[in-house]
């Protein structure tokens, strides 16, 4: 009978309830069992019946026994003895028929039960034990096979076989002489192979490698649709199993492949087929394409495995067994690995699998291997400043947050700077006019109709179709979309802000915290100016910040109100007597860098407030940065002095530090921490006049432009080259970072030294004669006797 029960559906299977499977699994473990259960009974009864063969199996008696049993018979005869002559024939023959059998010498024949009863039941084991006849071990066991039993109206009748010996000392005799053959031919000497010869090997190996990817890759991207299995054997070269050049294979193959990988992908995201797609009929072109894009993102999938199997088993410090590169060559394969992983990040944003890029790459970032740390980081910065969608930077930032998140702050202050390089700076927060404009919308069938001539129509309705063809080949995105995508990135990085500014006010991550306020101030919604203000100003009221810090929090507020906080009537005093009273902090040392903070605060100050400044604060201003111009780098000075310029153009009155008068009453107070009360009107700028003598041409002429005034036209006038720069860029202009004057110091030519001959030194002959005899005397070095001179002296 045929089977009909067919095997359930996977989706019948879904269906089924948890119980329903969990009855049908007992039921099945249960038959299990009890299939094992039967299957040992029938293996007991086996051997049972195999031992009770051996029992009743009949042996010689031993000498001893026979001895007792016929002596025994002996004394039986001489008391019952009946004489032979008085038996019959027949009783005679049955007797000699009887004492031929061991049933009839072992049995108890006073007994009278029949002699075919089962005594092994009552007997106890001890008593079967003995009765198991003894023999001699002088030969080695024969081993017994067990065949299948023979079963008959008595029973079950087991069959054995003695094992074959004949054969195992073949068998012996053939390994022994296959192990003599193994040592004679490990004894045949082993050719010795210098090391150029290797070298000359591994040469040659690599060689062919390297050809055999050329070839593959080369066949890859002149027909990617036909050659696609290729980069199935391309990317098997990855388990590259020969140890002399296994490094250096897989490294190549990983380049080879990302290189490839950059070329042949499209500039689309490949989804998936559905169950109904795949179920219609297509042209062959569009199967064949189907094909590829299924293959090509398969192998791009496994690629990406293997790159990050291969950073996995490197930082757990793991090799495989079957591997045959050892732990330290790891690490040059796992840097290739995050390389290639860093370039597809870059290059291919817009493919599959770029968000399990992203968050392979953002934990790197944070890596105890500084190379690999700067690499991972140097790539989220291209990709931040590539991207004019948005869709990569919002999903790098995610994992940036989470990462901080969940390391509890404790990552470098690297990560969080990379935010700096976010393109969002270049939206802003009020809509254009025209996306506030209303969008034109096309003219209904009806308004046609009541408005429009037929010809009129015609001509509407080829203008209108013109106008969605352009929209469409248009293919950017729209500035909404985009604001919302900007708005939604910024929200997250505001968030890990002020989450570190909470808790981890002195984590090392506070200072990048406080840069990225400074640059991304202006976008923070207004609601928050209040409370960000008021924490700005304790952290820098604390004490625990760096100078550096404290000069970013100064800068963060500054850019918070000079946005949408000049609506608010908030006194940001507190920040400018603070950056009054720090600026000698300054000096040609390590602060040096610094000083492109301070400039930029001061631009944000007193540039961009001019209308909220005071003129004494101003002036009091411009009197401390022309003292710190005296003793700091040349770069530094050029660019504190084109801040003093700009000082002099926007405020009025500022001439009055040129003069020697003094305006009003009291006298300068330089070290007076507040710029209102300090009273500069009454001091002069007499730092301009050293600052003249100053060995930099640059920072010569800007002394020289600021005492006639800073004019704009005119023989005092700056070039145009330092009038139209901003004091920033001045200063990272004239920066000597790499140990080179700027501009380059003119080289000087030595001056001839007038040379003249002996012979014509002097006119006088004689005094030449007696010159060439003093020349030409021997010198005669004699012991010098002071007292003696004294006496002849003084005599």
């Amino acid at each position: 009978r045929k089977n009909t029960k067919r095997v359930p559906s996977f989706r019948k299977l879904l269906r089924t309830s948890k119980i329903k499977l969990d009855n049908k699994l007992k039921n099945k473990q249960y038959k299990q069992q009890s299939a094992a259960k039967k299957y040992r009974k029938e293996q007991k009864k086996l051997r049972e019946a195999v031992r009770d063969a051996i029992s009743r199996k009949p042996f010689p008696l031993e000498e001893c026994k026979k001895k007792q049993v016929a002596e025994k018979w002996e004394e039986e005869e001489e008391e019952e003895a009946l004489p032979l002559d008085m038996m019959d024939e027949d009783d005679l023959k049955l007797m000699k028929d009887l004492a031929q059998k061991a049933s009839f010498l072992t049995r108890d024949l006073s007994s009278n039960e029949p002699v075919h009863i089962r005594k092994r039941k009552h007997e106890g084991v001890i008593d079967k034990y003995e009765k198991v006849p003894r023999r001699m071990q002088t030969e080695p066991e024969k081993e017994l096979i067990h065949l299948l039993p023979i079963k008959d109206k008595g029973g079950i009748i087991p069959q054995t076989m003695e094992k074959p010996v004949t054969s195992d000392a073949q068998d012996d005799e053939e390994d022994t002489e296959e192990m003599e053959e193994a040592e004679d031919f490990n004894e045949e000497p082993v050719p010795v192979v210098t090391p150029e010869e290797m070298a000359a090997q591994r040469r040659q190996k690599l060689q062919e490698r390297k050809m055999h990817i050329a070839a593959l890759a080369s066949g890859i991207l002149s027909e990617p649709d036909n050659n696609i299995k290729k980069l199935k054997e391309l990317r098997a070269m990855l388990m590259e199993q020969d140890p002399n050049v296994a490094v250096v294979v897989r490294k190549l193959v990983m380049v080879s492949l990302m290189e490839i990988f950059k070329d042949i992908v499209p500039s689309y995201k490949i989804r998936p087929l559905t169950e109904a797609e795949k179920a219609t009929k297509v042209k062959k072109e569009t199967q064949k394409l189907r094909e590829f894009e299924e293959g090509l993102v398969s192998q791009y999938k496994f690629y990406l495995e293997n790159l990050e199997q291969t950073i996995k088993d490197w930082k757990q410090r793991k090799v495989k067994k079957s591997n045959v590169i050892s732990l330290k060559a790891y690490k040059g394969l796992a840097e290739v690995a995050v390389k290639c992983l860093c370039e597809l990040l870059v290059a291919l944003p817009h493919f599959n699998f770029h968000n399990n890029i992203i968050v392979l790459i953002v934990p790197l970032m944070n890596d105890a291997s500084k190379m690999i740390s700067q690499l991972c980081i140097e790539a989220v910065k291209k990709l931040f400043k590539q991207d004019k969608l948005g869709y990569a930077s919002l999903g790098v930032v995610k994992v940036i947050s989470g990462l901080v998140k969940g390391r509890n702050y404790n990552v470098r202050p690297e990560v969080l700077k990379v935010f700096l390089h976010l393109r969002i700076k270049e939206v802003e927060l009020q809509k254009d006019s025209e996306d506030i404009a209303p969008k034109k919308k096309f003219m209904t069938y009806k308004e046609k109709r009541k408005n429009l001539s037929r010809m009129q129509r015609k001509w509407r309705k080829a203008e209108e179709k013109l106008e969605r063809e352009l929209l469409e080949a248009e293919a950017s995105e729209s500035k909404e979309k985009k604001l919302k995508l900007h708005t939604e990135t910024l929200n997250i990085v505001f968030v890990t802000y002020f989450r570190i500014l909470k808790k981890a006010q002195q984590s090392p991550l506070l200072p990048a915290v406080l840069e990225g306020l400074a640059k991304f101030a202006h976008l923070i919604n207004v609601e928050f100016f209040d409370d960000l203000l008021i924490v700005l100003h304790s952290l820098i009221t604390s004490g625990g910040l760096s100078y550096r810090e404290s000069l970013h929090c100064v800068l963060s507020a500054f850019h918070i109100l000079s946005g949408q906080g000049d609506v608010l009537n908030i006194d940001p005093m507190k920040f400018y007597t603070h950056l009054y009273k720090t600026l000698f902090s300054l000096h040609a040392g390590g602060t040096n860098d610094d000083i492109g903070i301070v400039l930029q605060c001061l631009d944000v100050m007193f540039a961009r407030r001019r209308k909220q400044v005071s003129q004494q604060r101003a002036l009091a201003f411009l009197k401390r940065l022309s003292t710190l111009a005296l003793h700091v780098l040349p770069n530094s000075s050029v660019g504190i002095l084109a801040t003093n310029r700009v000082f002099m153009q926007t405020f009025p009155k500022m001439d009055l530090l040129l003069d020697n008068d003094s305006q009003g009453s009291g006298v300068y107070l330089p070290e007076l921490d507040e710029p209102e009360h300090c009273n500069a009107q009454n001091t002069a700028l007499w730092e301009l006049h050293l600052l003249q003598r100053h060995y930099h041409p640059t920072v010569q002429k800007f002394a020289a432009h600021l005492i006639v005034g800073a004019p704009t036209e005119g023989s005092g006038a700056l070039s145009l080259d330092l009038s139209q720069r901003p004091a920033a860029e001045l200063f990272e202009a004239y920066s000597i970072r790499g140990m080179t004057f700027n501009p380059p110091v003119a080289s000087v030519t030595p001056r001839r030294k007038d040379t003249f001959s002996k012979a014509d030194s002097f006119i006088d002959e004689e005094l030449n004669k007696q010159l060439q005899q003093h020349i030409s005397e021997t010198v005669v070095h004699k012991c010098l006797d002071f007292a003696k001179h004294l006496k002849e002296s003084s005599l």
